[in-house]
């Protein structure tokens, strides 16, 4: 049994899932990360930028840092995390997927929720030009489910791998895309959708050949995952990216300590997201559900948030 249910007690106003969810996107502010950008040239001709922070002083071990969708490095979560790692004497990269470092990626396709060759090209890099003896994965929300897919992929790793912590996972992403079209969700689904809108517009001033009959007509995600992400990225389809992407089907091989903390009240997230059964069946997964958190809002009563000090715990009990 690996299903754990450490207490977290939120100050009162964020046992809100969506106060939690929208204090902790719009107005937390972490101050303090220095970043330091390489850029990583891939073997298909497109780019990542990563960012990094160093502790003091100099550390022997490495966080890799996953952002959600539409995210990047510089989002509060991710600062936040990369803060209190540094803390704790861990270096940190962020992980810049594909168009998201402020710079468009020089190729139509860009990042989706199970590009894990992007990742293992991150690993690569690491393990061949730096000197780590531990690295750990971390990831948000959609870069969550990703790590959690390359974890159950059963690809070489590198033997420095450690772990992973996953938080607010959308392990089903179809049935999270059905929670997100429920109307309680319609300010955070627009918000997306513009933001998706706005991409796909400078791919398609990019490669106008992609789009014979001009711009598509996209009112919904799933629209936006039909036209574009599933066609670039080598699906049939939406329901093809879905199933093919999502990490539910991944846990039972996963072979290396990984945390998944997912809250009750994350208005993005689907039953199928709280993989009870796959934890009780994988000794390696330890999943905590908590009744309190919203969407990556982990709020605590002091500046550290409660999914920070989890996985820094959880690290901490790896090495």
């Amino acid at each position: 049994m690996s299903v754990s249910n450490f207490p977290y007690h939120p100050p009162f106003i964020f046992r809100n899932g969506h106060l939690s969810t929208i204090f902790s996107a719009l107005f937390r502010n972490v101050k303090g990360v220095v970043y330091h950008r390489e850029r990583l040239e891939l073997s298909d001709g497109d780019f990542l930028d990563l960012d990094w922070s160093f502790s003091e002083p100099k550390s022997d071990r490495v966080l890799v840092l996953l952002h959600g969708l539409e995210g990047d490095s510089t989002r509060p979560y991710m600062l936040g995390m990369v803060k209190e790692f540094n803390r704790c004497g861990w270096d940190v990269v962020s992980v810049n997927f594909r168009g998201c470092s402020g710079v468009p990626n020089r190729l139509y396709k860009s990042y989706h929720g199970g590009a894990t060759d992007d990742l293992d090209s991150v690993l690569q890099h690491i393990q061949e030009n730096k000197n780590y003896h531990r690295i750990g994965l971390a990831g948000f929300s959609l870069g969550a489910n990703l790590l959690l897919k390359y974890l159950g992929e059963g690809r070489k790793y590198p033997s420095e791998l450690v772990g992973g912590v996953a938080v607010s996972v959308p392990c089903s992403l179809k049935t999270s895309l059905e929670q997100l079209n429920l109307p309680s969700n319609f300010v955070y689904r627009m918000k997306f959708l513009a933001q998706l809108k706005k991409k796909l517009r400078q791919k398609f001033q990019m490669f106008p050949e992609r789009f014979p009959e001009g711009f598509p007509q996209i009112k919904t995600l799933i629209d936006f995952d039909n036209c574009y992400t599933s066609k670039a990225h080598g699906f049939l389809d939406a329901n093809d990216y879905y199933r093919k992407n999502s990490c539910l089907d991944y846990l039972p091989r996963i072979q290396h300590p990984i945390l998944i903390l997912n809250a009750r009240n994350d208005s993005f997230l689907s039953g199928d997201c709280y993989p009870i059964e796959s934890a009780k069946q994988n000794s390696n997964i330890h999943l905590q559900i908590t009744e309190y958190g919203g969407h990556v809002g982990f709020v605590a009563a002091g500046s550290v948030f409660y999914s920070e000090q989890r996985a820094t715990d959880f690290f901490g009990t790896l090495i």
